[in-house]
Formats: structure tokens, C-alpha cells, sequence
């Protein structure tokens, strides 16, 4: 089996770009509540702060911050996945499985970076709620209901209209190389 090399810091903050097996799906959005739900259930049991996110219909974009001396965001993301998998079979979504019979919701591995500074945290963020223009689901970054930019937004941390619209931002890079 290969072994993949994951920075493990504790009360590191991380990027984490985390994927459905089948990338024209929508579950996450159809059923945004469910994962919501499986998000709230870990974070009672394994507490982590969540800096960003975004949630678009095959896949979401987070940063998490650990707590010190925690670095254990992988049992976190693995009950996330189960908790959402599980609601969705208790709720009749009929669910693709593998050739071992287990459900066929997540794609088994996911994206990390350990964020390094306050520019790559501020790259990473800016990618993160960016994302749902890039891929076309809206014009505006504020128009996205599943993005913790709002929460920003109210906090006063950025302005409403933050990201302009897609033909203003077509030249924006927004963390990527």
C-alpha cells in the first residue's frame, strides 16, 4: 500500500480540498443540512475551529485550525465522511457502492496543506470563497449560500461586495500557483 506523506503539526491550521467519488454529483448541496450536521457532531466530540469553507454540489474547501497539541484532522474528516454517508443512507438516498459493498459517496483520499503564514492563510481563504465563480454556480462570490464568507461579512471582516463579479475578477489567481 503506498504511504502518503501528510504534514501532521499540532495546532497547525490547514487547507483542505475534500472530493465526492463521483465528481457530477450534488449531494453536498441537495442535502447541505445533513453535512452540516455531521460537521457539528465531530466538532462537539473533536473540537476544531473553522476559519473558511465552502461547499460546492461535489466537493468543499476548508481551513481548520487544531487545537494545541491536536494534530489529528484525519479521524476528524473520516467521521465527517461516515456521519454524512450514514445520514444519507437513513434518509433513502439511494448511494452508489464499491465492489466491497461499502458506500460509494467519498473519493478515499483528500487535499491537505499546512498553512504556513498570514499570506497563505489570506490565499487560501480568497481561493476558498472564490471557488463557487470559478466553477460557474454564480456571478458573485456573495451570491453562494454555502460559504462561511457571509459569517465574514457579518462579522465587518469583509465588505459585501468582496470578489466582485466573475468578469471584473476573470484575471484573479486566488491562491492558485
Amino acid at each position: 500500500m503506498v504511504q502518503y506523506r501528510r504534514a501532521r503539526v499540532a495546532g497547525a491550521t490547514y487547507f483542505f480540498t475534500v472530493a465526492l467519488e463521483d465528481r457530477r454529483a450534488s449531494l453536498l448541496t441537495e442535502h447541505v443540512e445533513l453535512l452540516r450536521a455531521a460537521f457539528r457532531s465531530v466538532h462537539a466530540a473533536r473540537p476544531f475551529d473553522l476559519d473558511a469553507i465552502a461547499v460546492m454540489p461535489e466537493h468543499l474547501h476548508a481551513i481548520w485550525v487544531l487545537p494545541e497539541g491536536d494534530a489529528d484532522y484525519a479521524t476528524r474528516w473520516q467521521l465527517i465522511k461516515t456521519g454524512f454517508t450514514r445520514a444519507l443512507r437513513e434518509t433513502g438516498v439511494p448511494l452508489p457502492s464499491r465492489s466491497n459493498g461499502t458506500p460509494a459517496v467519498w473519493q478515499r483520499r483528500y487535499w491537505e496543506h499546512l498553512i504556513r503564514d498570514e499570506d497563505d492563510w489570506q490565499r487560501h481563504r480568497d481561493y476558498i470563497f472564490y471557488n463557487p465563480v470559478k466553477h460557474g454556480q454564480v456571478s458573485r462570490v456573495a451570491d453562494w449560500p454555502h460559504s462561511s464568507f457571509h459569517r465574514m461579512v457579518r462579522r465587518g471582516e469583509l465588505p459585501s461586495d468582496w470578489g466582485g463579479d466573475a468578469a471584473a475578477s476573470a484575471s484573479g489567481h486566488f491562491g492558485e500557483p
